[in-house]
């Protein structure tokens, strides 16, 4: 028995975008850190776009194509690092679609992408203190990580914003 799985354009374009943010977070990974776990998070960029274009599912795709194909290029897969990342991506990802369903004349990249790097940051940070690091002592890294999630999620959502005003992503 011969089973055919059909693809649809939007497919192809989903993969197209997908591959497209895992080049940007294999970029980003060679990219010196002031801070451990600090990063700009430029494939959050591709999936701004996305969500403002294609819809939530689409989002949600490239987000979890992004961290699943990012981590086995990387050599990360089912490390902590992956887990890190997937938790952070899934928190931000449910913030996202919180968000999707509100006036977009007050709501738009920007603010998503803030509100995004904080979800992202404070999923990551629940599972370090939750499996890694059960300690309060982790509470003193807050600040710096919330200053990183509202100068990265600024920068990216201004990105977003320009890319959508120029006619998004092909």
């Amino acid at each position: 028995m011969q089973v055919s799985i059909a693809t649809t354009a939007e497919d192809h374009r989903i993969a197209r975008l997908a591959a497209f943010a895992i080049g940007l977070s294999v970029a980003e990974a060679v990219i010196p850190s002031p801070l451990p776990g600090v990063k700009p998070g430029l494939a959050n960029i591709v999936t701004l776009v996305v969500l403002q274009q294609l819809g939530l599912r689409a989002a949600v795709w490239v987000s979890l194509l992004r961290v699943v194909a990012g981590s086995l290029i990387l050599g990360t897969f089912l490390s902590p690092s992956f887990v890190l990342s997937l938790s952070g991506a899934l928190v931000s990802l449910a913030v996202l679609a919180a968000l999707h369903f509100l006036p977009t004349a007050w709501f738009g990249p920007v603010t998503f992408s803030i509100a995004a790097a904080y979800a992202h940051i404070a999923g990551q940070l629940a599972v370090v203190y939750l499996w890694l690091m059960p300690h309060v002592g982790l509470l003193y890294f807050v600040p710096v990580f919330a200053a990183a999630a509202l100068l990265f999620g600024t920068v990216n959502g201004l990105a977003a914003a320009r890319l959508l005003e120029d006619g998004g992503v092909p």
